[in-house]
């Protein structure tokens, strides 16, 4: 019996390793959306919008929103946020309930889409100096 499931888990190994996205299929998945993404850890992790042109703004738990693009890089998907010169590059996997991103920069993270929010994303304001 263990014999049957070392085998069943070799054949089903290259089936999980088809199901990741090309920045075709990711960009066509994300366009005009806003997502939620959640981690294994913590339900909420941030939002991020996602305009047709591959520019995107995120916002980690309610903080300020920081505009950038994305691109594909070797597989990866990358992105590329003002004043952060280090880009910061995903495996993105199609998974039944939405996207799986592991983080390919540096090793260690994961992120699953929560949701899709249905509300725009609302980004305050600087602060007036007055």
């Amino acid at each position: 019996m263990g014999r049957l499931i070392i085998i069943l888990l070799c054949l089903a190994t290259p089936a999980l390793a088809q199901d990741r996205m090309t920045a075709d299929e990711f960009a066509a998945y994300v366009a005009g959306k806003t997502l939620t993404f959640g981690s294994p850890v913590d339900d909420f992790y941030g939002v991020e919008r996602y305009d047709d042109d591959r520019r995107v703004t995120w916002q980690a738990d309610g903080g300020d929103c920081i505009e950038g693009e994305w691109y594909e890089d070797d597989g990866d998907i990358c992105f590329l946020y003002e004043n952060d010169p280090e880009p910061k590059c995903w495996a993105v996997y199609r998974t039944q309930t939405g996207i799986r991103a592991e983080f390919t920069t540096r090793p260690g993270t994961t992120l699953f889409e929560a949701r899709e929010n249905p509300e725009p994303l609302i980004c305050p304001g600087p602060d007036l100096i007055g």
